[in-house]
């Protein structure tokens, strides 16, 4: 199957799809008023963030590496150690990126797939308890 041979970041359709994925997710995050305890963990402008997930996602995805290009290693949990992330930042974070997904990617199977791969991510990136 075609599909079974290409990256997330083909199926996805590229940068442009990648890109417009984490606009929309930073739009939600300051949008939706349930999403306000990540949100008042970034700064009021969220073009650095924005620029960084991008970067970080293309690679994460199978895509061109241009976070470790020119970041290094990503060491997400390490980066993130400073912020307190519990269960109800995760489970923010995540409802912002799902309904990015939901919005952005049309291939369902594809939406399961990354979001279930960036759940376990996002898990990852808990740092305290709650």
């Amino acid at each position: 199957m075609q599909s079974e041979q290409q990256t997330h970041y083909q199926r996805i359709g590229g940068a442009e799809k990648v890109r417009s994925l984490v606009r929309r997710f930073y739009e939600l995050m300051d949008e939706l008023p349930e999403s306000y305890g990540i949100r008042k963990m970034h700064a009021e402008d969220l073009q650095s963030a924005n620029d960084k997930l991008f970067m970080f996602l293309s690679g994460w995805l199978g895509g061109p590496q241009l976070f470790v290009e020119a970041y290094g290693h990503p060491m997400l949990r390490r980066r993130h150690l400073p912020f307190a992330i519990g269960d109800a930042e995760r489970d923010q974070w995540m409802l912002c990126m799902n309904r990015a997904l939901d919005e952005v990617v049309e291939d369902e199977a594809l939406r399961v797939e990354i979001s279930m791969a960036l759940s376990k991510v996002a898990d990852h990136m808990r740092n305290r308890a709650g």
